[in-house]
């Protein structure tokens, strides 16, 4: 494992990413910490509106930082609104039910937030182009985010005292933001490219606000649903474990995923879909998995450890009833992983 942090979760864990159906944070957080017994986390709700979705849930632990809704999206604002106080009271009340479920729980407890990439993508400045246009504002950004991150994480350990805390930083943006493919407010041109020393310094200093770089700290987990994932990028960063949706791995990840998984990090494999349709049995959910191990030349032995099974990306598309049962199919799934790596 690796030798920066001591990972919270044990060996053929299975998490989800995020976000659940519906707007029932108590029905969320029961299915949640029902099915998921070695790595809950906090659910989030999008589809109860703006402020639930996942940038308003992050601008409202900005930290002097605020923001509204425009037509065109999230906008900084000059002093909190009513977008900010709701985003706020449904964070409040998501945590309340996921404290009411956890009473008495000990063990690896995942939280997640849009990172700092992401969100100078999706953020808007007074003129309407991202924030991403403005080297300051993306540095202002970053450091609002670091300190609300703290403030979030001190509340949820006071909450629910047994947790040992995993952040997930969301960047489904991250690669565009690499590539310079972030489009601007006409649609017609892109946002140049941000330097890649840039990008990996700013996500340095959001983990190492976490504690991530500290033995004891919290384990941060960097998450994205599109293809070219910077794998070595967020190793040098200091992630702790990589999530990706496993279907858009090629064969040209495979140098790079393999010295993640040498040098410690774990590999968050989203191997089921995230909207309605057949499931396979859990063995076959894996299947290339174990064909991805065996290509690498890796020790099959270390996959329950190396791997932690996931949706592949969050459930607010699916239905309830399919949302319990990608929760619990990713269990067995870890299971099988688990009890048959080869």
């Amino acid at each position: 494992m690796s030798d920066k942090t001591t990972t919270p979760w044990s060996a053929g864990a299975a998490t989800g990413i995020g976000s659940m159906p519906g707007g029932d944070a108590r029905e969320a957080a029961k299915t949640v910490t029902g099915s998921l017994e070695r790595l809950p986390y906090l659910p989030e709700l999008p589809a109860r509106g703006p402020g639930a979705d996942m940038i308003g849930r992050t601008a409202g632990l900005l930290v002097e930082v605020y923001a509204h809704v425009e037509p065109s999206g999230w906008r900084i604002s000059d002093r909190p609104g009513r977008d900010t106080r709701r985003a706020r009271s449904w964070l409040g009340e998501d945590l309340d039910a996921l404290e009411e479920f956890t009473q008495g729980y000990e063990g690896a407890l995942k939280v997640s937030a849009v990172g700092p990439w992401t969100l100078a993508a999706a953020l808007e400045l007074r003129n309407g182009e991202a924030a991403l246009s403005d080297p300051g504002a993306c540095r202002d950004l970053a450091a609002s985010l670091a300190e609300g991150l703290r403030g979030h994480l001190a509340d949820v350990r006071r909450r629910v005292p047994g947790a040992r805390l995993v952040l997930q930083l969301d960047e489904p943006s991250l690669t565009a933001v690499l590539r310079g493919s972030v489009k601007t407010a006409s649609g017609y041109r892109t946002h140049r490219a941000v330097d890649r020393a840039v990008v990996e310094g700013a996500l340095r200093d959001i983990i190492d606000a976490a504690g991530g770089a500290q033995e004891d700290g919290t384990p941060v987990v960097v998450h994205s649903c599109a293809p070219d994932v910077p794998f070595a990028l967020l190793r040098r960063a200091g992630a702790t474990g990589i999530a990706c949706d496993f279907s858009l791995l090629t064969e040209r990840d495979d140098e790079a995923i393999g010295e993640a998984a040498e040098g410690g990090t774990t590999l968050f494999a989203g191997v089921v879909p995230g909207t309605d349709g057949p499931l396979s049995d859990p063995a076959g959910s894996v299947m290339g998995v174990r064909t991805l191990w065996r290509r690498l030349g890796l020790n099959p032995g270390t996959l329950s450890e190396s791997v932690v099974i996931t949706p592949a990306c969050g459930l607010a598309g699916a239905s309830p009833e399919y949302a319990r049962k990608v929760l619990a199919h990713c269990v067995r799934a870890a299971g099988s992983l688990a009890d048959n790596p080869e």
